[in-house]
């Protein structure tokens, strides 16, 4: 069973860094090196300081920064324990917006292999060693994974009863709000609402690892036991996966006529339209002076047999097992992505990119698949979106705060 349990988390002080929204960040591994130059000069008190400090021994001096802001009341600890509801509203990229809601809570960490906590995608050392270094050093969670779990009909803020929660204690223009939500009823009825559901990991696979990394360090320590997580429904329409197309360095391993003809052997090929979208199935292909739209052929994905069912139709599969591997010999590791067609088409036209393959994100049905199967998705095949916002509220876990 799914075990949740509250939090005496901590928070930032309005009173010491004054509007909360200055010293929130986006996952640390999403920040580029010019988005964190941009975040240590918006606050002070960004919580890039910990997560992804400037310093070589990146443990050692988010550690100091985390005990100093304990100290000077930077960073407060919550008088009871609490789950939270965090709401997120956006737009999509066809100007239409939504809204996302969770509860920010503490998951028992699962091995893999009981089936109760599932992965989606595969993971890198690197890293998982990254992670485990400050989180060794600071014995804190700095930010939650984002877990989905599925219960049809039953939307979010009826489970934790939001009509009656009043204001956000956080309201960053409403992109970012924050209910605390301390009533034992309430508590009680999202942790048996959940405990029977299996909880597939959306993001942070690298973060839940090393948690569980360090719990095995940490025998006896009932807090480490936990990861501080984000659980939606993944039925409501706010979870939203979007693309990830991928950039292929020069140079390329055919011609762009020779790789043309190679694809028509696998796939139909037809000029890419003007407008419209692609379809399931479809991925575009832009070459410097062609863009064409391919579609497998059936003997094509034959070649795709070794592969489980519920990995072999994914349109990430097919990029991957008859055009990146046998045709293109480029492994993931070299590859750039983005998540935009302009940004793909532009980094083609600009010659930062020498290919691009377009692809359509997996359906949350397909990612549903591939975790019960006991599968797991190449790297960078989900984009889920927007990304949570990391310093909301910290959980502690370890040494020397418990």
């Amino acid at each position: 069973m799914a075990v949740i349990r509250p939090l005496a988390g901590l928070r930032y002080d309005p009173a010491h860094v004054g509007d909360v929204g200055l010293v929130l960040a986006p996952p640390y591994d999403v920040i580029s090196p010019a988005e964190q130059t941009a975040l240590y000069g918006r606050s002070p008190q960004n919580v890039v300081r910990l997560i992804l400090p400037r310093e070589p021994d990146r443990g050692a001096a988010s550690a100091r920064t985390l005990r100093a802001w304990v100290e000077s009341g930077v960073l407060v600890r919550e008088p009871q324990p609490a789950i939270y509801l965090y709401s997120q509203q956006f737009s999509l990229p066809d100007g239409s917006t939504r809204r996302r809601d969770g509860i920010i809570c503490r998951l028992r960490l699962e091995d893999f292999s009981r089936g109760i906590v599932r992965p989606h995608e595969r993971t890198l050392p690197g890293p998982k060693a990254d992670r485990l270094a400050i989180l060794r050093a600071t014995g804190a969670n700095l930010s939650p994974i984002m877990g989905l779990y599925d219960r049809p009909g039953e939307p979010v803020r009826e489970l934790v009863g939001a009509a009656a929660l009043g204001p956000p204690v956080i309201d960053v223009s409403s992109w970012h709000q924050l209910w605390p939500i301390t009533d034992a009823a309430a508590i009680e009825r999202v942790t048996a609402a959940l405990a029977d559901e299996t909880v597939i990991i959306a993001d942070g696979h690298h973060r839940y690892e090393t948690a569980l990394a360090y719990r095995d360090e940490q025998r006896g320590n009932e807090a480490a036991r936990y990861v501080l997580a984000y659980l939606a429904n993944m039925e409501e329409e706010g979870v939203v996966i979007l693309p990830t197309h991928r950039l292929v360095p020069a140079p390329l391993a055919l011609e762009p006529a020779v790789l043309e003809a190679r694809l028509r052997e696998r796939f139909t090929v037809e000029p890419l339209p003007a407008v419209g979208r692609r379809s399931p199935g479809e991925i575009d292909c832009l070459l410097p002076h062609r863009r064409v739209r391919l579609r497998a052929r059936p003997e094509a994905t034959a070649r795709l047999a070794h592969l489980p069912p519920a990995l072999r139709t994914l349109d990430v599969s097919l990029l991957h097992g008859l055009v990146l591997g046998p045709l293109l010999r480029v492994e993931t590791a070299r590859l750039a992505f983005t998540h935009e067609d302009e940004e793909a088409a532009e980094a083609v036209a600009d010659g930062r990119a020498a290919a691009a393959f377009l692809l359509n994100p997996p359906t949350m049905t397909e990612v549903r698949a591939v975790c019960l199967a006991g599968e797991l998705m190449p790297e960078k095949s989900t984009y889920f979106f927007p990304k949570l916002a990391t310093g909301l509220v910290f959980s502690l876990v370890g040494p020397p705060w418990v």
